[in-house]
């Protein structure tokens, strides 16, 4: 079952006289379960695709289908609704409340939705031990290390059960053992709970998790990999094929 569709999007910035054409006609699809990731240089378009998919940004022309939802003409209270019960969303830099400790940062998405008290403690509870983070819920962001943040803003961003999950560099502020430990706990989501996950990541150890890569040069599809039976290791030594066709190292192409 398809749960994502994009059909021949383009995006432009900026006026007649100077225009940035941002993405160029990409069109892909993501199955229901998938772990999706999109790779690319600095400016190649990426971010701005994971923006439109997240409904931050508008696209130029083209749709944007989520669970046969056309996104791109959702306006309003239509689009606040959807993006709160359809989307979860985890970012580089965590974006916690520093005033709210663990369990109210995760609590807040279902208290706008009006769940009530008891059920919220219910959810927050099975996402807490699912993401080993029950120890410090009743932590604010300062008392945690960035593992421990990164990973209450991932159990904020499931709570709600989302359709998607959009990740967006997660890995980036993090140290090698918090970010490998993140990306296990991505991995048994994934695995275990089926959840979806889309994540731009400019780190292949990172993608190395996912099932599929989409590599972005210059706004338009470039390359997709496919994990299929290859183990982790395989699949790393891929994504450096790729790199390496993109015209340079790890370091200063992705």
């Amino acid at each position: 079952m398809e749960l994502l569709e994009i059909q021949n999007i383009e995006k432009y910035y900026g006026n007649k006289s100077n225009i940035t054409k941002a993405i160029n006609n990409i069109s892909f699809k993501a199955k229901k379960g998938e772990f999706l990731a999109i790779m690319g240089a600095s400016g190649s378009g990426k971010t701005t695709l994971l923006n439109c998919i997240s409904t931050v940004d508008k696209v130029t022309s083209g749709h944007i289908f989520i669970n046969n939802k056309d996104i791109t003409k959702l306006r309003g209270n239509k689009l606040n609704k959807f993006r709160r019960e359809e989307l979860g969303f985890i970012f580089q830099d965590f974006n916690l409340l520093d005033t709210l400790a663990a369990y109210e940062n995760i609590a807040l998405a279902l208290t706008i939705n009006k769940v009530s008290a008891k059920e919220i403690d219910k959810k927050i509870m099975v996402v807490a031990k699912e993401l080993e983070i029950t120890e410090v819920l009743n932590k604010y962001p300062y008392e945690m290390s960035g593992g421990q943040k990164q990973r209450v803003a991932s159990a904020r961003a499931l709570v709600t059960n989302p359709s998607l999950i959009l990740a967006d560099e997660p890995t980036g502020a993090l140290d090698s053992k918090s970010a490998r430990k993140l990306l296990e706990k991505f991995a048994f989501l994934n695995d275990e709970l089926k959840s979806t996950i889309l994540m731009v990541t400019h780190d292949s150890f990172t993608a190395s998790y996912a099932d599929r890569i989409i590599f972005i040069k210059d706004g338009e599809i470039f390359n997709e990999l496919i994990r299929g039976e290859k183990d982790r290791k395989e699949f790393f030594n891929s994504i450096i094929d790729v790199i390496t066709l993109l015209g340079g190292d790890v370091n200063n192409v992705i």
